[in-house]
């Protein structure tokens, strides 16, 4: 595995993981360590999928690895830390934000991951899918119905 391999995968890879964590220094930890782990296994890819959903399958373990270890602690996104000043208009789109993001929080796990991966890579639903052992339908019904729930809590909260 060699340097282009990580400059065409490293993006998905750690969009991937930012979706699952929210944090971008875990995210970017857990990216160096996909490709890690992939070098250390490039044997094991049999070709049976595609090379990015091989990678965030690893990187997902990875993941679960993590939430482990780290069980008894709070996982904290540094972002939450800055001080900022927002502008009007800034602070009627963090709202709106904040509003759907606490719509999404609601959602069944599965339905939440699959809109997290859906928003934050350039994955396709059957690679979601098959990052998450289903197919490429359920993927697709499962993030328009999210969609549809996150749009009628919004509607019913104002």
């Amino acid at each position: 595995m060699d340097g282009k391999l990580y400059d065409e995968y490293a993006k998905t890879v750690y969009y991937f993981l930012l979706s699952l964590c929210h944090n971008p220094h875990i995210a970017q930890d857990l990216t160096q360590e996909t490709f890690l782990r992939a070098y250390q296994s490039m044997d094991c890819f049999d070709g049976t999928c595609k090379l990015s959903v091989w990678l965030c399958q690893i990187a997902k373990h990875l993941w679960y690895q993590y939430l482990d270890r780290h069980k008894h602690e709070e996982i904290k996104n540094p972002e939450d830390d800055a001080l900022s000043v927002d502008t009007e208009t800034q602070v009627f789109a963090k709202y709106d934000l904040i509003r759907v993001l606490k719509e999404l929080h609601n959602l069944p796990e599965q339905m939440r991951e699959v809109i997290y991966i859906k928003m934050s890579s350039e994955l396709t639903f059957r690679e979601i899918g098959e990052i998450l052992g289903k197919s490429e339908n359920w993927a697709r019904v499962t993030y328009f119905r999210g969609k549809e729930k996150i749009m009628k809590g919004l509607m019913e909260n104002e």
